[in-house]
């Protein structure tokens, strides 16, 4: 047996190997991308512009700041925005309210965001209706239509935006401190956390099916990112014309029988949740894969 003095000196002796071989490091969990405070790079990451509740965000502090070895978001006992643990990334965080949390809201629930100037809300869809408000900064946003034609526009502080079920769609913040908003999903077991992001797409796709879908070589996607971005830092957008002009650019296509066959699958499931009340059979497939990446 080791004694606590030796025990110590093993752990510092430890650490120093750590900090003197590891330069690029993450802190917390080793999931990925890291989370918590510690790996942010720029102070917007961090900051809550939007309203606030000092007075109950202060019994919270592990709320506010949560430790890296956090994984996705954490269960709590009642509902507020104030005290529901925030998911912090280099680009912005989120905290959310849903009916885990609050067991009479089983038609919507909440999510409450920060985006850096040019922080990243990863493109990606899902099952729910989504609507939001912003509450401070600036945001792009980007949303695809079933046809796959993009539309792209800049909403400030009061603006609203709504993306239908299975419409893909990202999120940017503006110069020159990002953005926060409010959004709002018409299914209590919407989970911000749960959306099915296009880096897990690509990266479960074959390369030889991407390159038929996109007209590129397969060769393309050899570096594409292995696991989910979530939010991430990007450079800060430029001129909103320009973006415009480039999606006037790209090709219009028809929706390939796939996604046709996608959308009617969407609108079924969505009937089915309506009549009986309880998440469809794919949400539950889905919840014990979520419980355990997340």
């Amino acid at each position: 047996m080791f004694s606590r003095r030796e025990l110590l000196a093993m752990s510092a002796a430890g650490a120093a190997m750590v900090s003197s071989g590891a330069q690029g490091a993450t802190f917390g969990n080793p999931d990925e991308p890291p989370q918590g405070a510690i790996n942010t790079k720029n102070a917007s990451s961090l900051s809550d512009p939007g309203p606030q509740n000092p007075a109950l965000a202060k019994q919270f502090p592990s709320a506010q700041t949560p430790p890296a070895t956090d994984v996705g978001g954490l269960p709590m006992n009642w509902a507020s925005f104030n005290n529901a643990p925030r998911r912090i990334q280099n680009g912005g965080w989120a905290r959310q309210v849903t009916v885990v949390d609050f067991a009479i809201s089983k038609e919507i629930s909440g999510v409450n965001m920060r985006l850096s100037a040019g922080g990243i809300r990863e493109l990606h869809w899902h099952q729910a209706a989504e609507w939001a408000i912003m509450t401070y900064g600036g945001c792009r946003i980007t949303v695809l239509d079933v046809q796959g034609r993009p539309y792209v526009a800049d909403l400030k502080a009061g603006d609203l935006w709504y993306f239908p079920p299975g419409a893909p769609h990202s999120l940017q913040g503006l110069g020159p401190d990002g953005c926060e908003f409010v959004i709002c999903f018409d299914d209590g077991h919407a989970n911000e956390f749960n959306t099915l992001l296009v880096t897990d797409w690509l990266a479960h796709t074959p390369p030889e099916v991407l390159s038929k879908n996109f007209g590129v070589p397969a060769e393309t996607f050899g570096k594409i990112p292995l696991h989910n971005l979530w939010i991430f830092q990007g450079t800060v957008p430029g001129d909103l014309a320009a973006d415009r002009a480039a999606v006037a650019d790209t090709p219009k296509h028809r929706p390939t029988p796939s996604s046709t066959r996608w959308a009617a699958r969407l609108r079924s499931r969505r009937a089915q949740r309506e009549a009986s009340g309880s998440p469809t059979a794919a949400t539950s497939r889905w919840q014990p894969r979520l419980r355990r990446r997340w």
